[in-house]
Parts: C-alpha cells; sequence; structure tokens
C-alpha cells in the first residue's frame, strides 16, 4: 500500500470520526424531534394551520427549495397561506413521512448539542373535492433544528430531488405509511399507534389516523389503554418484592382487608401471588354482581378467574403498607426509571388533552374520556407508543428484578387453555422448543390495545388503537412483525 493510499485512509478515519452518529428511535431527542416533525406537517401543514406552522419555524428561517429558490420565514408563510392554504376549488394537499427513511443526526460543540440534522424523504397527495385522494410527488428534504430559548425551532430546510410519482415505493402495505393510511381507513381504525421491538430494543414508533375528526394524530398521541394499566400495577409490586420490602406469598390481610368479604375466612388466603395470577376467586369487577358487593367465587389459588377487582385490593395494601398513592409509586419504581414522561394513572393539569386519541364505537361515535382523579390499578392508565414501548423492553429484560423474581414472574402459575397461561402480570403463550411470549390486551369502550414480547429473541410488538372493534388490526399486524412467532401466537389465540 502507498504511502498516498495509507494517508487518505487516514484521514478518511480521521473525518469519520466528526461525522455526528444517527441516534435510536428510543433516544429522547428522536422522539422530540419527530413530534416536531408530527407538529409541522400533520397538524400544521396538511390542516392548513397556520399558526401551528409558524410557531415550529425560526424567525431566521431559511428554506431551499430545489425548483423555486430560497425562501425566508415571511416568504415562506406567504406563499403557505396564499398558495397552498388557498388552492382553486376544494383541493386539499397532504404530506407524508416515509418512516424508515428517517434520519437524526445531534451536532456537538464543546460536547454540547448546538443542533440537530433531520433527514428523510416524503410524499405529497393531493384531493379535489369527494375524488380519491392521489399520489403526485416525492421529494427528499434535510432539515437543520436550533434551539431558541429552551424550545426546538426550524432554522434552515433544504426540500430537493422533487419528481413526480406515481406509485408509492415498492413496499409491503404495513412498510408503506401511505398504504398503511388506506388499509386502516377501510378497517374503520381512527387511530393506530404501533411500536416494533427488535434486539431487545424499541426501533419504530408510527401513529397514523386521526385523534379527532379532522386532527392528525401526532407521533406522541395519548393513549387510554384500558387492562394494559395491570402490567405496571404488577411491575410495581415486583420491584417491591425484589427490594425485599414485598413478599410475594404473604397474606394481604396484613394490610388490607375489604369490608365486603371480612366475614369470609378465605380472604386470608389472597396473596400477591394469587391476584397477579388471576387466581383470587373475585368476579372482574363486584357490580357485575346482583348486590354490587365483592365476593369470593372459588377458594383463592385454585384456578383461574380475570379479575380487576384483585388488583384493586392489591393497590389498597400496598398503599396502606407503604404510605403512598400508587400513582407515587410508580412514578418512583417505573415512570421516573424508564423515562415514561407521558403516562399517568390520574388525569392531571398536565395532561394535554390536544393529544388524545378520542374512543369511538363501531358506528363512529365518540364516547367521553375517562379522566380519573385517583389511581385505577386495573384500568385507564394514559400512555403513549414511546412509553409503553419502553416499559415492555424493561419486562423482557427483566430489569429491577431479580433473576430468580424474573423466572417466577414468566413462570405458568395457571393455565388458561391450550398452551396459553397467566405468569405474574402477564399471559404466557407456549410456542413450542423453548421459546415463548409474554403479553397483555387492553378493552374498554373505544380502545382496544395488545402489547406482546418474546424474551428469547428481543422482538415484540404494540398495537393501541381507539375504536371498539380495534381487534381486527391485530393478526395481521403480529404476523407481518413477529413472523413463525407471530403466527404461533395468532394460532394460539383464535383455539377456543
Amino acid at each position: 500500500m502507498t504511502k498516498y493510499i495509507q494517508g487518505m485512509l487516514s484521514f478518511c478515519m480521521l473525518l469519520s470520526s466528526f461525522i455526528p452518529a444517527q441516534i435510536k428511535t428510543t433516544d429522547p431527542l428522536y422522539k422530540i424531534i419527530m413530534a416536531k416533525d408530527s407538529l409541522l406537517f400533520s397538524v400544521g401543514f396538511n390542516t392548513c394551520n397556520v399558526k401551528q406552522v409558524d410557531g415550529v419555524l425560526s424567525d431566521h428561517l431559511e428554506f431551499y427549495h430545489d425548483k423555486d429558490g430560497i425562501s425566508d420565514k415571511k416568504k415562506f408563510m406567504d406563499d403557505f397561506k396564499n398558495g397552498l392554504c388557498k388552492a382553486p376549488g376544494s383541493f386539499k394537499y397532504r404530506r407524508l413521512l416515509i418512516g424508515k427513511s428517517m434520519e437524526i443526526h445531534p451536532m456537538y460543540k464543546d460536547e454540547k448539542i448546538y443542533a440537530v440534522i433531520q433527514n428523510g424523504d416524503h410524499l405529497f397527495y393531493e384531493k379535489e373535492g369527494s375524488l380519491p385522494e392521489k399520489l403526485v410527488g416525492f421529494a427528499k428534504f434535510s432539515n437543520v433544528w436550533t434551539l431558541e430559548h429552551s424550545e426546538w425551532k426550524l432554522t434552515r430546510s433544504l426540500s430537493f430531488n422533487h419528481h413526480a410519482q406515481q406509485t408509492p415505493p415498492h413496499e409491503t402495505v404495513f412498510d408503506n405509511d401511505q398504504e398503511m393510511e388506506i388499509w386502516l381507513k377501510e378497517n374503520g381504525i381512527p387511530t393506530l399507534g404501533l411500536g416494533i421491538i427488535e434486539d431487545n430494543e424499541l426501533k419504530q414508533i408510527k401513529v397514523f389516523g386521526t385523534i379527532k375528526k379532522g386532527v392528525p394524530a401526532p407521533y406522541n398521541t395519548y393513549f387510554n389503554v384500558a387492562s394494559l394499566t395491570k402490567p405496571v400495577t404488577a411491575m410495581v409490586a415486583l420491584r417491591m418484592i425484589s427490594q425485599g420490602k414485598w413478599k410475594i406469598d404473604e397474606s394481604l390481610d396484613r394490610y388490607w382487608t375489604d369490608p365486603d368479604i371480612a366475614r369470609d375466612p378465605r380472604h386470608k388466603k389472597l396473596t400477591t401471588r394469587s391476584i397477579l395470577s388471576h387466581q383470587t376467586g373475585f368476579p372482574n369487577w363486584r357490580w357485575q354482581n346482583a348486590d354490587k358487593k365483592l365476593n369470593f367465587q372459588f377458594d383463592p389459588g385454585t384456578k383461574y378467574q380475570y379479575s380487576g377487582e384483585g388488583f384493586e385490593y392489591l393497590r389498597k395494601a400496598l398503599e396502606k403498607k407503604f404510605g403512598k398513592r400508587l400513582d407515587e409509586l410508580a412514578r418512583e419504581l417505573i415512570f421516573q426509571p424508564y423515562d415514561m414522561k407521558d403516562t399517568q394513572y390520574v388525569w392531571d393539569n398536565d395532561m394535554d388533552e390536544s393529544r388524545f386519541a378520542v374512543g369511538y364505537s363501531t358506528e363512529g361515535k365518540s364516547y367521553p374520556t375517562e379522566k380519573n382523579k385517583t389511581a385505577n390499578a386495573a384500568d385507564d392508565l394514559h400512555t403513549t407508543i414511546a412509553d409503553y414501548g419502553n416499559f415492555m423492553v424493561a419486562v423482557m429484560k427483566g430489569e429491577g428484578l431479580t433473576p430468580d423474581l424474573f423466572q417466577e414472574m414468566t413462570k405458568k402459575q395457571v393455565n388458561i387453555k391450550e398452551d396459553k397461561y397467566f405468569g405474574l402480570g402477564f399471559e404466557i403463550a407456549d410456542l413450542g422448543k423453548g421459546e415463548y411470549a409474554l403479553s397483555h390486551g387492553g378493552a374498554d369502550l373505544g380502545t382496544r390495545c395488545i402489547a406482546i414480547v418474546l424474551p428469547k429473541s428481543g422482538k415484540g410488538i404494540l398495537i393501541f388503537t381507539n375504536v371498539d372493534d380495534g381487534y381486527k388490526v391485530y393478526e395481521k399486524l403480529v404476523v407481518h412483525y413477529l413472523g413463525d412467532e407471530g403466527r404461533k401466537i395468532a394460532e394460539i389465540e383464535n383455539r377456543r
């Protein structure tokens, strides 16, 4: 090798050390920039929300367009307001990000991030009146975001390689955002949140549709995930057990006894294990009984029966023992360690209702939003795909649990049906050859959600919907993203 070539290689290696690395989709900065992109386009551009677009742009904006020259902020906003937003007739335009193309690169100076480069591809659609929407263009873009008064603003934007596009890129329906939007409309799904876990990391986060009629769903959409609340409560208890502050097989009557069952000696058999594996003997909810009171329908620990009452019983015992509300315990043990800043048991003043996916019936009727003032251990958690994805990754890794307790959590505590069991806080699907899936679903009025992880292969999927029959899209998504394991999960679920 000549000295010249050696010198060039050394120079290239030195140069490459200064190139900012692309950050992962799980990085908080990635989520911030994606949220800004959503505000700019999904909430702003696509709906001609002039105020929203103006608020995302820096006053020092420079916009470079390969067909239309250079614009400052004033020209850009004038073109937006008086051009696209005043198109003749009933024309409407929509920009769609090609999710797989997205790259986020932080720029450093003195070990501090001073700017972020966002690279990607996007498609543009046109719709006239009641005619079907059609794809009319494709382009690449590079955006530079900088901090102004602690808020990220779009400072430079380059839009190039514009050309007509008659057909979407060659991808499956699930890999192409536009095709996904069409598929979801055909299935009557107003909003879909999708999280894909690979190699023990949350690799993809996508949100499709609208959070309410006419309002595109942002990247950080809030969902009511119904019974996906239970795994979070379960992990609160399991982490307490790992810390030696709680015992899995201790009778809960030491801390709490419900007045409805105080005279029934079977209450002494209630333990954290029987509750997390749904073997309490309780009904799902006491209001389902004719007298509206809690009762035992069989001896605790003898068989399976799903029960929200059991988790509420556990909440009251934990709160009595530790002198803290469940939402406070969860914040300390789960939300803060896993950076779940958008997850709450309780609806409070910090909730941004404009980001909440309103729930719908199959007929398109909206339901009132549940706004709990006290924590329910079994229901009505509000969260995002990003937050709950982080949580499920922590679960599959056994973070915060001793190895022995992780084994107990994933142990088949009670049989539900062929190849399906309940462990501690999670359903277990036996996929054969030592492989298994941990999962849990959530179903209430206007919400159908599911989360599945495969601890041995490091894969998983989260599917959040905001409609009564959202479950009908589960199988195709699970099979597509989880492959053979997904097919086995679907087979088990379809057994009676």
